[in-house]
């Protein structure tokens, strides 16, 4: 029987190439997102995705993503917490306080949320266990300039991660991050990669992107290790991109 993943954010960037890729490695995917055209259009038809149109930030949402997929599958194996937002350039100072805490509910609330509905489902299925793979950013190591909110949250999902993976090993469950930098996508887009993107000396610079689909690689090389194994953390980059030595 193949493995039962949830995908959030599956409606279009890096959540739509890795719900294909995990469909297209054998997996059933359940597909979450709030644009329900959009998550049809990741399916394309296929009898192994499940469209479950979700606000991940809405906690009785988030129950019944989990519910209807367990419904239908009957288990979850794997999690990408993937759904995410990039707020707008900001310093810390200058910082609306509704960007910061959408932030905060997309990029850590909502990964809390799903990951405790994950654990409550995985601890409950036989035989038990699961994976939960949270999307973090190079970000969680080395900051962007006028970007607190993000880098705040990125951070954070790091210790989530921790945590989650500690208190899971009873029961077989692991959670592992992967940390992406400059996946062609249209968030990367939204921080000017194309145009120049603000450098820490105040200079622009057009910087290397690789294939959203090469991400997607990752994600289904973590999702498809066996239960003895886990990858706690991976970092992939686009080639020569300014995040070693950053600054």
């Amino acid at each position: 029987m193949s493995s039962v993943a949830v995908v959030t954010g599956a409606g279009s960037g890096i959540g739509r190439a890795s719900a294909q890729a995990l469909l297209a490695a054998g997996f059933r995917v359940a597909l979450a997102g709030r644009r329900e055209a959009a998550l049809v259009e990741t399916a394309a038809g296929s009898t192994d995705a499940l469209v479950v149109p979700t606000d991940v930030t809405d906690p009785s949402r988030v129950e019944q993503l989990f519910a209807r997929t367990a419904a239908h599958w009957g288990r979850v194996d794997v999690l990408f917490n993937n759904a995410g937002v990039f707020p707008k350039a900001a310093a810390v100072d200058e910082l609306d306080l509704a960007e910061w805490n959408k932030a905060l509910a997309v990029n850590l609330t909502a990964v809390m949320l799903c990951s405790a509905a994950a654990v409550r489902t995985m601890k409950a299925q036989a035989p038990q266990g699961g994976r939960i793979i949270n999307n973090g950013s190079i970000s969680a190591h080395a900051p962007r300039p006028l970007s607190p909110a993000y880098t705040a949250t990125k951070h954070a999902v790091t210790g989530l991660t921790k945590s989650i993976d500690l208190d899971g090993r009873p029961f077989g469950i692991t959670c592992g991050q992967i940390d992406i930098g400059n996946a062609a996508t249209n968030l990367t887009q939204s921080i000017g990669l194309t145009e120049g993107a603000l450098q820490a000396d105040g200079s622009r610079l057009v910087e290397p992107s690789f294939s959203v689909q090469d991400a997607a690689r990752a994600v289904v090389l973590m999702a498809q290790l066996p239960p003895e194994a886990s990858i706690n953390s991976l970092t992939i980059t686009a080639s020569g991109m300014p995040y070693v030595g950053r600054g």
